[in-house]
């Protein structure tokens, strides 16, 4: 490999490599670039295998996306993975509230986790639609327990937390209930994921957006 490549030409490449190795695959032409994007960023391929949508997650992301919609992250890593050029072409706040002073107070007091004080708190901020976790899987739960009891219903759910306490259960959980509540998400099985590739996903989207007519 050539030390002197652009990076647009080392991804370009990458992105070859990722469509010779996986080769035939159940993606449509509007998931496979966020799919390909994860393994791009992961360099893991079992991502082709686990990663899933819901019926309508690319168009309603997208739509969402190019509405301005704000984005809330589960951890300051997810957000500053999220590319700020553009989300400043759709005019787009990324928020995160774990290090909110405010947010450790009632959870001290509540005897809860930040992740969930922060989803609460997300999820009441006006114009917050789109909910990215990739590390909590609290977060994710309790994201599930508000559309559930509270009737709150986000634009989409980007899920992919990671670990060995609660990640495969919390992204079960969105899978199983997600259609029926009528929640897009993007999410995989298992328990991979981490803030990097929750990240991926939306950048892969804000890409499909800039195309979008």
């Amino acid at each position: 490999m050539s030390v002197h490549l652009l990076p647009e030409e080392i991804e370009a490449e990458s992105f070859r490599i990722i469509e010779a190795e996986v080769g035939t695959h159940p993606w449509d032409p509007s998931e496979w670039p966020i799919v390909r994007r994860v393994i791009h960023t992961s360099a893991d391929f079992e991502y082709a295998r686990s990663m899933a949508f819901s019926l309508d997650a690319v168009s309603r992301g997208v739509a969402a996306l190019k509405a301005g919609r704000g984005i809330v992250t589960d951890t300051t890593m997810a957000m500053a993975g999220i590319a700020k050029p553009r989300l400043a072409t759709f005019g787009i706040t990324a928020s995160c509230f774990v290090g909110d002073p405010e947010v450790a107070r009632e959870a001290r007091r509540e005897g809860v986790t930040r992740s969930i004080l922060a989803m609460r708190t997300g999820a009441a901020e006006p114009g917050a639609g789109i909910f990215v976790i990739g590390n909590a899987p609290t977060a994710l739960f309790e994201l599930l327990r508000l559309v559930r009891e509270e009737g709150f219903r986000p634009d989409l759910v980007v899920a992919l937390p990671v670990g060995f306490v609660g990640a495969a259960e919390s992204k079960d959980r969105l899978i199983f209930e997600g259609s029926e509540l009528r929640v897009p998400f993007i999410t995989n099985r298992g328990r991979k994921g981490g803030s990097n590739v929750a990240a991926a996903v939306v950048n892969a989207l804000l890409i499909l957006a800039e195309a979008s007519p």
